[in-house]
Formats: C-alpha cells, sequence, structure tokens
C-alpha cells in the first residue's frame, strides 16, 4: 500500500509497534512512527503531521482487526477513513446489524442467536441446538470463540466471550459437522467488484481460517458451487458499499450433494492474512490496487478479468507448538499459528483434472513448512466416531504405497468391517505397552489422531505431545490425512520439479 501511494504521488506515514514486519523497514514509507496502536497516539501523531501539510486521509484496511478498532475514533476527531466507510465497517462487524444486512439480501447464516448475558446465551443455545459456536463481536484472530458441546461447558466459557466482546453481543452460531469452509478475497469500489480469489479449506469448518491449510483453486468443488460464492460475495460487497478489499468466509454444508448449502460465517471489510497468497496465486497486487482505488482511482482501469488458470496453489500454516511445553496442538476456532507457507504445482500434459496437482502442491506445502512425510514404514490411525467412514480412502492409500498401519481397537473393528486388515494398538489407558511407547521407540512415522470430546481430548494428548516432540508428521483431520496420504504418492513418483513464481501468473 506504501509503495502504491508512491506510486500515484501521495506521501504515506506508516504507524506500527511490530519491529518483525517489513513495514517497519525506514524506506518503505515516507515517514515511519513506531507507537502503541491505541487511539491517543494515533490522534496525536495526527495532530503533529497535520502541521505538516493536508491530510487526505487514513487507511485502516492493511492492518488487521486492530486499525478497524480505530475507525470509531478517528471520525469522532472528524479524520477522513479512507476506502470503506466507517458505517459499512461497523455493519460487517456487529453481529446484529450484520445479520439484518444478510436477511434483507436473502443470504443465510448457520442457525443462530445473539446474547448480551450468560442466561441468555444458554437459552439461546438450547434453541440453535448443541454443539454451538461462541463467536465474540470485533474480535483478532478469533479471540474468544470456542466449540461448546453442552451447558457446562457453556457456562465455562460464556463469561469469557462476553468479557472479550465487551458491550457489543456474542454471537451463538450452530456448529456445521463435517462442512467445508471457504475464504473468498474480493476488490471492490462503487461500481465494479472483482472476486480475486475462492479458496477451499482442507480441515472443515470449526478450524480458524489462519490454521487451516487451503487450496486456490477450491480443489472439490463444483464450478457451480464455485460461481455462487462468487455472486453471494459480489452481492454483500455491493450492500456494504466496500472501497477495498474485503474478505468473506463461507461454510458449506454437504459440498458434494447435488444441492449444497451455502451458509455466510463473516465478513472482514479489509485486506485479510489471505492476500498477499491470492495476489502471488493470480500474479495481481491486489493490495496495491486497493490501496489506489481507496485514494480514487476506478477499479475498472486496472483491466481485471477472470480468467481459469492452469496452477494450483496450497497454503499452510506454521505453527510454534515444540517451543511451549505442555500446549496440545488440537487445532479450533481460536487462530494458533504464526506463519503460513505456500506450495505451488501445474496441471501436466495428459492429467485429465487438478488432482494430482493438488497432491504435489501439498507435499510442497509440508516441506516448505517444515514436516518431512515419510516415504516408507508405519503409520497410526485411531479416529472418532463421525470421522470412521472419511478415513477408509487415507489409509487404503497409505497402504497402495507400501505402509503398514496400526490402529486402536475401535478404528482397527470399523476398517475391517471394510475388508482392511491392520494392527492392533494400546491406547495410553489400556496398559502397556501402549502407542505412545511405539512413537518414542520409533515404531511409528505418520500419526492420524482425530478427536471429539473433554475426556477424549485429555486422553489423548500424550499422543499428540510425544508426536510433536519425535518430529513425527500428524493430522488431526481426516480431510487433512487424505490430502497427506496423497501428497505421500506425490512425492515417492518423484513429480516435485520446481518452476519459477513468475511462470504461474
Amino acid at each position: 500500500a506504501a509503495f502504491a501511494f508512491d506510486d500515484i504521488g501521495v506521501e504515506s506515514i506508516m504507524v506500527n509497534c511490530n519491529p518483525e514486519t517489513v513495514s517497519t523497514d525506514y524506506d518503505t514509507s515516507d515517514r515511519l512512527y513506531f507507537e502503541p496502536l491505541t487511539a491517543e497516539d494515533v490522534l496525536e501523531l495526527i495532530e503533529v503531521e497535520r502541521s505538516n501539510g493536508d491530510l487526505i486521509g487514513c487507511v485502516v484496511q492493511f492492518g488487521g482487526q486492530t486499525p478497524l478498532k480505530l475507525a470509531h475514533a478517528l471520525q469522532e476527531d472528524n479524520i477522513p477513513v479512507l476506502g470503506t466507510s466507517v458505517y459499512s465497517i461497523d455493519l460487517a462487524e456487529d453481529r446484529e446489524r450484520f445479520q439484518q444486512m444478510l436477511e434483507a439480501i436473502g443470504l443465510k447464516q448457520p442457525p443462530n442467536g445473539l446474547a448480551r448475558s450468560a442466561e441468555e446465551a444458554a437459552q439461546k443455545a438450547e434453541e440453535v441446538g448443541y454443539p454451538v459456536e461462541l463467536r465474540p463481536s470485533y474480535v483478532l484472530g478469533g479471540r474468544g470463540m470456542m466449540i461448546v458441546h453442552d451447558r457446562e461447558q457453556l457456562d465455562r466459557y460464556v463469561h469469557e466471550a462476553m468479557r472479550v466482546s465487551g458491550s457489543d453481543p456474542v454471537l451463538i452460531d450452530h456448529y456445521l459437522n463435517r462442512a467445508t469452509e471457504v475464504d473468498v478475497d474480493a476488490l471492490c469500489d462503487d461500481e465494479t467488484v472483482f472476486v480475486a480469489g475462492v479458496l477451499e479449506h482442507i480441515e472443515e469448518a470449526g478450524v480458524h481460517s489462519g490454521d487451516s491449510a487451503c487450496s486456490m483453486p477450491p480443489w472439490s468443488l463444483s464450478a457451480e458451487t464455485v460461481a455462487e460464492l462468487k455472486r453471494q460475495t459480489t452481492e454483500m460487497a455491493k450492500a456494504l458499499k466496500v472501497r477495498g478489499l474485503m474478505n468473506v468466509q463461507f461454510a458449506i454444508e454437504e459440498p458434494h450433494s447435488e444441492n449444497p448449502r451455502i451458509f455466510v460465517l463473516e465478513v472482514n471489510p479489509r485486506a485479510s492474512r489471505t492476500a498477499p497468497f491470492v495476489a502471488k496465486t493470480i500474479g495481481q497486487p491486489i493490495a496495491a490496487i486497493a490501496a489506489k482505488v481507496m485514494a480514487g482511482v476506478p477499479l475498472k482501469s486496472f483491466g481485471l478479468t477472470d480468467k481459469p488458470y492452469d496452477h494450483i496453489a496450497v497454503k499452510e500454516a506454521v505453527f510454534p507448538f515444540a517451543r511451549f511445553a505442555g500446549v496440545d496442538t488440537i487445532l479450533g476456532p481460536e487462530m494458533r499459528s504464526t506463519g503460513e507457507v505456500m506450495g505451488l504445482d501445474w496441471k501436466r500434459e495428459g492429467e485429465a483434472d487438478m488432482a494430482p496437482a493438488f497432491a504435489r502442491a501439498f507435499a510442497k506445502s509440508q516441506i516448505g513448512g517444515g514436516t518431512t512425510l515419510p516415504t516408507s514404514g508405519c503409520a497410526f490411525v485411531s479416529v472418532k466416531e463421525d470421522d470412521k467412514p472419511f478415513i477408509v480412502e487415507a489409509v487404503q492409500t497409505l497402504l497402495s504405497e507400501g505402509f503398514s498401519i496400526i490402529a486402536t481397537s475401535g478404528t482397527r473393528d470399523y476398517l475391517a468391517t471394510q475388508g482392511i486388515e491392520v494392527g492392533l494398538v494400546k491406547k495410553v489407558l489400556e496398559g502397556r505397552p501402549h502407542i505412545v511407547d511405539a512413537m518414542k521407540n520409533g515404531e511409528v512415522h505418520l500419526v492420524f489422531n482425530t478427536t471429539s470430546g473433554k475426556q477424549s481430548l485429555q486422553d489423548s494428548f500424550s499422543l499428540r505431545r510425544t508426536a510433536l516432540m519425535m518430529k513425527i508428521p500428524y493430522y488431526t483431520t481426516t480431510a487433512g490425512a487424505l490430502a497427506a496420504a496423497q501428497a505421500i504418492g506425490a512425492i515417492k513418483a518423484g513429480d516435485l520439479d520446481v518452476r519459477p513464481i513468475q511462470d504461474y501468473g
């Protein structure tokens, strides 16, 4: 954004308090303030800058959730906010008003209710039906979000959600089981909407979008579903009067049926963490274009077209778990990742679809994130009841690649009903030698483990922690497990060629 303003002859001044980012390089913007992002500090330094020239306005779209919260203070001080108006930011961020807007334009949210007290939350959760997801208003990185399975859990977590939400209501969503989550990034001005990217998450809905691996273009959605997602995004962009960038999160229930049900989870009227990933995938500087649009340049003057491409990009999150003793690696609605990597591959001659390219791109993303997938050895599989039908393909893929498989009794019995015979290993609670012993002895090279419910999570904690400390690749969703199994096949086939990123534009 700073470089884009320089292009059009506008001086830019950066305010940042994070020494780790490129935006604190002294030559990125014309001036850099290394100050806390509080209303008091920002308003004070704007006052100082106003003595040096005319203030065109402030950009709040490129700093995540923190500057969006400053928009009110800026408006109250009569400082123009460039791009999307404070009214529209409020409309997208306030759960209550956003719900009303969606109803007005005919789009759906998961069954939900709004609560301002613990008693109201309990009542709404009963109406919506457990499990539910608590979603505070105006939060960064999913803070205070929680999937709750019963009244006891609700009572334990609701006060934290209320505290995070402050005076704004907490949204109580019905949790959509086995739904596919999708991120959509769009560029907008008053007249035009350009959908820059549709990203299908590999982990199912309920894992924070910053923690989920995802692919662009979507690796399994139909063309009709993708077209409908783009239509709904365009409708919301126009209703919200977005100027600049916007990110939408959808959940699709039964995504591969004839009539998939699309639900809107939330809209962020700002650049999301997916923006640089989308820009590299389509070869367009979308942040720079958004900055110029905010400064008044029409979007259609950039000549952006929605053209198909023959490559696939996979984003994978990088986690700091190994640095924190006792932290569980299970993923949920609160963001845990500290970075991300990208794997790119392309459709080769003679390939009927993008499936082989997806497997190669996923393999590259794992390598980039520091995960070394094994090409032989023993895989351990233990999945919760609901996931058993969905782990079969991953197990069959590994067996065809020459792996041996061991499983806990429930998973082993289910696989036997599918004609798949695998070895048996004890859970930690069933006595020794158990699975953690086998992992510490170097007998296990890959872990597929999904679990749910408080007791099961506690029981399998030592398993996930041992995998982490022993650097054994582990996957805690069935979709991630299948992608990993396919990636192992791509690595074994020796297909991981590279080419310059410029060739992917």
